[in-house]
Order: structure tokens, then C-alpha cells, then sequence
């Protein structure tokens, strides 16, 4: 298993749209993708449980990858957030 924090930047969180692109990449990965806001974890493959964490401007989130192309998809979803979810 790998993790790692990451700060989320776009202006208004993540929203349909940015939730979407989100799940889209890690859906390109076999792993089993989660992520930790506060106390709560969320499917990072699933759409209504990226919307259902109320994820806003200035959150930090803990995304953790576990599988056997787990490395590959930690990067790329630390990636897509710093280049903004497609916003």
C-alpha cells in the first residue's frame, strides 16, 4: 500500500466535473483507490462517494493505493490534482 496527502487547489472543490475527471483516472488503475478527508474515507472510483465528501478549496486529502499497480495510480491521481481535475 502506498499514500499520500495532497491539497486540493480548484477554486470550488470538487464538484461534478472535477469529481468525474477524478474517478476517470482512477478508474484506468486495477488498484483499490481510497481517500481519507477528516474522518471520513471515500471510494475514489466512485462518483457519489466523491460528491458525498464535500470536498472544498484548501482540503487536504490522504489517498491510498493498494494493488498490484498501485504506485502508478497514486501518481497519476496526484497529477490530475495538481493540474486542476480538467478546471
Amino acid at each position: 500500500m502506498v499514500s499520500q496527502k495532497v491539497v486540493i487547489s480548484n477554486p470550488t472543490g470538487l464538484h461534478l466535473r472535477p469529481a468525474g475527471n477524478l474517478c476517470k483516472v482512477a478508474m484506468n488503475y486495477k488498484s483499490h483507490i481510497t481517500f481519507s478527508y477528516g474522518e471520513n474515507t471515500a471510494n475514489a472510483k466512485s462518483v457519489l462517494s466523491v460528491l458525498g465528501a464535500c470536498i472544498k478549496c484548501g482540503d487536504e486529502l490522504e489517498f491510498k493505493c493498494e494493488g498490484i499497480d498501485e504506485e502508478e495510480a497514486l501518481a497519476a491521481l496526484v497529477e490530475a490534482i495538481e493540474n486542476g481535475l480538467g478546471e
